[in-house]
């Protein structure tokens, strides 16, 4: 009988204890105990035994109450140094991948929400693998401690949920982790970003939330025939429920909408595509980020050339809508968006069908 993934028995690492949890933890202990531990995980980042103002007893007893959720398995460098990827095992063995990408002026860590992922979308390398289990709180937070020791003196100031898997699928701990990044780490609400297929539910808990957080939605279709097939869950919640949600989110944190749109040959960068898509992007107000599709294994299409990315993209500002091609980071390493994938499994990959355009609808919307 095959263990349903949602009913294991999660771990419980070091960053699953926030101040409270430390507190709870170390019991009798006096206050400035929990401040020193909580200082050292988060402001020092460092290990329990490396924290010097703790007795040493009591550092050898949190390196056992305390044990970290990820062991390096691989570390791959592209782009001159500037795009890091981890591969990481987790307690149980499995493994999720982690992204930091240097800017002139930011540093952003990509990090992964699941191990897998169900949604199921073909182009995506992760979508190919399905989905084993969620992460903790823990795990997603010790993704971003690790990749700021890694940047050092360039701080991460910023953070996105868009590595495996799909947040608002595994909402509850996503959303302990972004508290614990804001309220631990001291990241700004407006320096995290939270990415989704389009999970209506989850966006509008998104909105009832005290953190204005970030939300970007990974669209690639402007017409739900199109995108019933590159984005399966949309034939749950199509277009018109994805917009609406999108709108109450907007009217209560401000935060304007990111659409992402990874650009496959043939499949959704022509002319009627640009004009769906900022028809769409226009009735939010939202920003497009267009990314030239990554090559994966299982999906039969290309990306489109950087001629006709950029013909897009015109395109998009001609109609009046706001328009960036994203650069593609660590191709090289596998690391670009869609390429997260766990390259020491040796899972089948799902088939997939390259959809044809003799099959859809292919007029612009009123």
């Amino acid at each position: 009988m095959t263990e349903n993934p949602t009913s294991r028995q999660l771990p419980v690492t070091r960053y699953d204890h926030g101040r409270a949890e430390l507190a709870e933890l170390l019991g009798d202990l006096p206050r400035y105990r929990v401040d020193q531990v909580w200082q050292g995980l988060y402001k020092d980042l460092v290990n329990p035994d490396e924290i010097s103002t703790l007795p040493k007893n009591l550092r050898e007893e949190l390196r056992a109450a305390l044990p970290a959720a990820l062991r390096q398995d691989v570390r791959s460098v592209g782009d001159q140094g500037e795009t890091i990827k981890w591969l990481w095992r987790l307690t149980d063995d499995a493994l999720i991948e982690t992204v930091l990408m240097h800017y002139q002026k930011r540093s952003t860590v990509c990090i992964s929400s699941q191990v897998g992922c169900a949604m199921g979308c073909g182009f995506c390398a992760t979508g190919q693998m399905g989905f084993d289990r969620h992460l903790t709180a823990g795990e997603m937070v010790e993704q971003v401690i690790r990749a700021q020791q890694e940047a050092g003196d360039r701080r991460v100031s910023n953070v996105v949920f868009m590595g495996m898997g799909e947040p608002l699928a595994n909402f509850d701990r996503t959303w302990t982790a972004v508290e614990r990044l804001h309220g631990d780490l001291g990241l700004s609400a407006r320096h995290i970003t939270v990415s989704t297929v389009g999970m209506v539910p989850g966006i509008l808990r998104m909105a009832e939330e005290a953190l204005p957080v970030n939300l970007a939605v990974s669209l690639h279709a402007a017409n739900d025939d199109l995108r019933d097939e590159l984005v399966p869950i949309n034939q749950r919640w199509p277009l018109a429920e994805l917009a609406d949600a999108c709108r109450v989110h907007f009217d209560r944190t401000g935060r304007r909408l990111s659409l992402e749109w990874a650009l496959i040959a043939d499949v959704n960068d022509q002319p009627v595509d640009a004009q769906q898509l900022a028809s769409f992007a226009r009735s939010l107000g939202a920003h497009i980020n267009l990314i030239p599709l990554n090559p994966t294994p299982g999906w039969p299409s290309q990306g489109s050339s950087p001629e006709q990315v950029r013909k897009f993209a015109e395109h998009l500002t001609n109609l009046g809508a706001n328009a960036t091609i994203r650069r593609t980071r660590g191709t090289e390493i596998d690391a670009a968006c869609g390429q997260l994938r766990s390259t020491r499994l040796e899972r089948p990959r799902v088939a997939v069908d390259l959809p044809s355009r003799s099959d859809r609808q292919d007029s612009p919307p009123e």
